[in-house]
């Protein structure tokens, strides 16, 4: 991998890791796209801990109070009555599904899921499921003439349940072009939560998930020799730099705005991609990365 390959791929990574669009997609598009070999999964996943690493520092007081509140609660049971504290947990039960998943389907995911038709179907496919979910929630908080708005649910309504649904949806991600910020904020929107708190237990849930993913594949890389150690720390730190500026402009935008023009993007998107591949612009499968 050159150094303007990962400056590309770097910036990539940050800028659509956070938006429902999905970011594993991107990257392998942008190497489909470019010519150049695809990135790969441990690429991915070593490059989302730049993403992850600016997530930690936008929620650095809300994570700080989480991490606290829940380790007093270890020891003390009235601490377990408070909200941070049950959030800890929450992230923690919510992280499972993604563990497991990710884990017995890790040849899969480093295979067969790469496969543009699969990754074209998803962006077509749960573009239009965020679709519908922001449609519920516009209705829901503009009323209409025959109802009022609803009262949405925001996160010190989450429980258990809901927590481990938010999980099976962030476990979709596992498969380019679901999007993990896109397959949980739909998922909440269905539950009946807002944007904002959707997104917000979308991003804290990502962060136990996408370390260990992250760790795990950096470690393999460190076994195998076959990483272009540089250039990939240079994308991890650009994902780093970018993911912070779009997390920090896109928890204004949902507050306000639709996610609809999201959803056009992936079909079109999803669709261009259909039409290259069928006439045989683009080969459906990765190109073997040489590290």
């Amino acid at each position: 991998m050159s150094w303007f390959e990962s400056l590309i791929l770097g910036l990539v990574q940050g800028l659509t890791e956070f938006l429902p669009v999905s970011s594993s997609a991107h990257l392998r598009l942008t190497a489909a796209f470019s010519g150049w070999e695809d990135p790969g999964a441990a690429f991915t996943a070593i490059t989302q801990i730049g993403t992850e690493a600016a997530v930690l520092i936008y929620f650095r007081k809300d994570i700080g109070r989480i991490i606290s509140a829940w380790a007093r609660s270890l020891t003390n049971k009235e601490m377990r009555q408070d909200h941070d504290a049950q959030m800890g947990w929450l992230v923690i039960v919510g992280s499972i599904p993604i563990g497991v998943l990710g884990l017995t389907l890790k040849d899969q995911i480093e295979g067969p899921f790469r496969d543009l038709r699969i990754t074209a179907t998803m962006l077509i496919v749960v573009g239009i499921v965020i679709g519908v979910a922001d449609r519920l929630a516009a209705r829901d908080e503009s009323g209409g003439r025959h109802r009022a708005a609803k009262q949405r649910k925001g996160l010190e309504d989450l429980g258990v349940k809901d927590g481990l649904i938010f999980g099976l949806c962030q476990s979709a991600a596992l498969i380019p072009g679901v999007s993990r910020s896109g397959a949980t904020i739909s998922g909440g929107l269905f539950m009946g939560y807002t944007r904002e708190s959707a997104a917000r237990y979308s991003f804290l849930l990502a962060i136990p998930a996408v370390l260990a993913s992250g760790l795990f594949e950096l470690k393999d890389a460190m076994e195998s020799g076959h990483v272009s150690w540089g250039p990939t720390i240079f994308a991890t730190v650009i994902a780093f730099a970018s993911g912070y500026a779009v997390i920090a402009w896109f928890m204004k935008f949902i507050s306000t705005k639709s996610f609809m023009p999201f959803v056009w993007y992936r079909i079109a998107l999803g669709i261009v991609i259909i039409v290259l591949v069928s006439a045989g612009v683009l080969s459906p499968h990765a190109a073997e990365s040489g590290g």
